[in-house]
């Protein structure tokens, strides 16, 4: 079956051309030219995966996507014109699972959009569940339970918990960490594995008497901590 797409842009000949372009390609593509119209889609239909644009003419891409996210772990590919790393660590931060500036080539949007479909709905060879303490992390569900409690994170945040769990004790460098993940890279810029680091810390380390999960360690890279709920 055809995954369906979301684009949410006020471009309309953009959105036609990604919708033409990602058509060819398998994809089923619905277009919203405002936020409202997006949000009434999402509330009507099944959707896999929303393009989302930064500025939209009734609504901030970001707060759009911030809301979304209270509700949805839907993959959710952030496009802007504007490009400012700033604007990436913010969208990253609120929940976008990946971002890419305009313009862009319709092949680069297809490769991006395919990598956050196969983080989100990736097979796993066991549907296996990691333990450690107070940290469940299963890996058939692809969720995320501190204490039983189901924790929200994007689907490529799961993926580097899940990658950085399978190697417990093991420092991982950023760049040894995007080979594990297979190479699907964000657009490129310093701090981008530092604000999901973040984020995932946000949503499992909820108790400030208990040592951190996932440890830097300056000049080399992560540490997925083992034994941390003794």
């Amino acid at each position: 079956m055809a995954e369906r797409v979301l684009m949410i842009d006020d471009d309309s000949r953009l959105a036609g051309m990604v919708a033409d372009y990602l058509g060819g390609a398998g994809f089923r593509v619905s277009i919203a030219g405002t936020a409202r119209d997006g949000e009434a889609l999402l509330k009507r239909e099944a959707f896999d995966a929303v393009i989302l644009d930064l500025m939209l003419p009734d609504a901030d891409g970001l707060e759009l996507c911030r809301r979304l996210r209270l509700t949805s772990d839907l993959p959710i590919l952030m496009l802007t014109a504007r490009g400012e790393p700033m604007d990436r660590v913010v969208g990253l931060e609120i929940g976008a699972d990946d971002y890419l500036a305009k313009p862009f080539e319709p092949r680069e949007l297809q490769a991006r959009l395919r990598a956050i479909l196969r983080r989100k709905g990736g097979s796993v060879a066991k549907a296996e569940t990691l333990r450690f303490g107070r940290l469940e992390i299963d890996k058939g569900a692809r969720t995320v339970r501190v204490d039983g409690e189901e924790r929200t994170i994007t689907s490529y945040q799961f993926a580097i918990l899940l990658a950085l769990a399978e190697r417990a004790g093991r420092v991982l460098s950023r760049d040894a960490l995007m080979d594990v993940l297979k190479g699907e890279k964000l657009e490129a810029f310093d701090r981008s594995m530092d604000v999901h680091i973040s984020r995932i810390r946000a949503a499992i380390e909820d108790d400030p008497k208990k040592p951190r999960r996932i440890l830097t360690v300056r000049g080399a890279g992560y540490v997925f901590a083992r034994d941390q709920d003794r």
